[in-house]
């Protein structure tokens, strides 16, 4: 499927990186249990502190990797360690694994994670923030937008967007601020809210793929998947970026989101990226500096840097 193509050469030629890490553990696993797609990697920054702030980045797939973590490293993670930022990178289930909920279940188990392993990894977790790409990016709203729902009825169809994986289900998987990577928002509508070079709507479409069926003859477990469903004033801050020429993900995705977002008044900057396709233009130095300042000023509100 030339989509999957595409998105696993952009995951592979960002895969290798030099970051600044001062000290890193790997493949640790966050479920307790022995499989790949639940382990994450952990960096610290360069310069020496007793704790750091954190941000968790979710990889992009089109939910069909299970073992992706590494990705952007070289780029959105090295300029979140030189700022201060402890970074860590969960793997998930990918749809071959498992349907929606269960990948969402996995970040969220991450995010507990975290917030159960503070003292351990020298994390802050007066500030934990979730940064994705393409699908990755639709998980990290999915983390913002439900950051407060633990299960979420539409209609006929109920999920258990919390989950249970992992030990650490006593503790928060809430998230304090959000930057998204031209992530779906709401799969329902991504073949007519703007033209792409492929059909979503088909049955063997990643967004089809990824809960079970064709997204039109789901349309409330697709948008169960969407956070745009889950937008309310409660939601963290979230800085949205996207390209004008994505023929991936169509950028009225983003932009629906930020409407939402504008909304219920919740605070949220929209990016348009001149030119900017499914990552390429978009990853840039500007736009990863903008995502950089977000988080910290983010973070100095809470006081943890």
């Amino acid at each position: 499927m030339r989509f999957v193509s595409i998105l696993f050469a952009l995951i592979v030629s960002l895969h290798s990186f030099g970051q600044s890490d001062s000290k890193s553990w790997k493949e640790v696993n966050y479920a307790s249990d022995s499989m790949i797609y639940h382990r994450l990697d952990i960096y610290l920054p360069a310069i020496q502190k007793p704790t750091y702030p954190v941000v968790i980045y979710v990889y992009g797939s089109a939910w069909m990797s299970n073992s992706s973590k590494g990705a952007d490293m070289g780029t959105i993670g090295k300029a979140l360690l030189d700022a201060g930022f402890a970074v860590v990178t969960p793997n998930h289930r990918s749809s071959m694994d498992a349907k929606f909920p269960a990948p969402m279940n996995d970040v969220k188990a991450a995010i507990r994670f975290v917030r159960a392993n503070a003292t351990k990894y020298h994390f802050n977790t007066s500030f934990v923030g979730i940064s994705g790409s393409s699908s990755g990016g639709n998980m990290a709203a999915m983390a913002g937008t439900s950051r407060n729902t633990k299960t979420q009825k539409l209609g006929s169809t109920t999920v258990d967007i919390e989950g249970t994986v992992g030990p650490f289900t006593k503790y928060s998987s809430s998230v304090d601020a959000v930057v998204d990577w031209f992530g779906p928002t709401n799969m329902l509508v991504m073949d007519s809210c703007g033209g792409t070079n492929f059909i979503h709507n088909d049955a063997k479409s990643p967004a089809s793929l990824y809960i079970g069926g064709a997204i039109q003859e789901n349309k409330e477990k697709c948008l169960l998947a969407s956070p745009i469903t889950y937008v309310d004033p409660t939601d963290p801050p979230f800085l949205i970026f996207h390209g004008d020429k994505d023929n991936v993900v169509p950028h009225c995705q983003s932009e629906l989101l930020f409407d939402a977002l504008q909304k219920a008044k919740v605070p949220s900057s929209f990016y348009l990226v001149p030119g900017g396709n499914h990552g390429p233009g978009v990853h840039d130095e500007k736009n990863i500096q903008m995502m950089v300042d977000f988080f910290t000023t983010c973070a100095k509100k809470k006081k943890a840097l």
